[in-house]
């Protein structure tokens, strides 16, 4: 095939003009940046030394985060498992795996914090409106994910499979799955992660969890006791992206 000259110059061009199209677009001042560090300095400082107190209500309102998490994870693998082989093109009908992939996509494009807020006017406060914000919002990433590795499978045992007789359930089972199981558990230890991080903010709205607390004390300025919340939560993480980061060693 005929190489195009100057093919792989356009692209490079168009990015270049993106960002600079943002860059002059965006009001970015730095002398604002540089005069406004007295006062994060001073806002910092209120936070100095954490206050130790309120570790009741962190744990409590830890504990509930990771509770969101957990059962948000569990609710958007189960409603993706479905889905995902419906968006998958090696294993759905021709007709039904785009409108699903479209679905999917809707569902990435509505922000969290709205869904969150639809669930706590429908269902009320507490965490069971983050929990089923948390399980929708990642249902659209993990069955992308899994659809993606059914379709990203190796089609001669499938094939092999197909031609003995075997039935869709016995292809998943034998051919589809030993494939695409190191694939489907890394992308799921990840949003795993990621909901983690996003149910932080889940009760700013009401939808429980540790992000209460934050703004609580920031809205009271109690910002030693805010500085204690956030100082749980960045520990919390390194530990749950340490236990993320041997799993996937693992499974590699």
């Amino acid at each position: 095939m005929r190489r195009v000259p100057g093919g792989h110059l356009w692209p490079s061009l168009l990015v270049a003009g993106v960002v600079l199209w943002a860059t002059a677009t965006a009001e970015t001042d730095l002398a604002r940046l540089w005069s406004s560090g007295g006062r994060i300095a001073e806002f910092l400082g209120r936070m100095v030394p954490p206050d130790l107190t309120v570790m009741p209500e962190v744990i409590k309102g830890t504990a509930e985060t990771l509770r969101i998490a957990i059962l948000g994870t569990l609710g958007a693998v189960v409603l993706s498992i479905p889905l995902g082989l419906a968006a998958a093109a090696t294993v759905a009908p021709g007709w039904l795996h785009p409108p699903v992939r479209v679905l999917l996509a809707l569902i990435r494009a509505i922000p969290l914090i709205l869904v969150a807020m639809l669930m706590v006017g429908a269902v009320g406060l507490g965490p069971l409106p983050g929990i089923i914000a948390i399980a929708f919002h990642a249902t659209g990433m993990l069955a992308k994910f899994y659809a993606e590795a059914i379709d990203d499978v190796a089609r001669a045992p499938v094939e092999a499979l197909e031609s003995a007789g075997a039935g869709m359930l016995q292809r998943l089972r034998f051919a589809i799955w030993p494939q695409m199981a190191p694939t489907v558990t890394r992308d799921t230890i990840f949003r795993f992660e990621l909901n983690f991080r996003e149910s932080l903010v889940l009760g700013i709205v009401g939808a429980g969890g540790i992000g209460f607390y934050i703004q609580s004390y920031i809205r009271s300025f109690q910002y030693e006791k805010a500085a204690t919340v956030t100082i749980a939560v960045a520990l919390l993480v390194v530990v749950i992206e340490g236990v993320n980061t041997l799993l996937r060693r693992r499974l590699a």
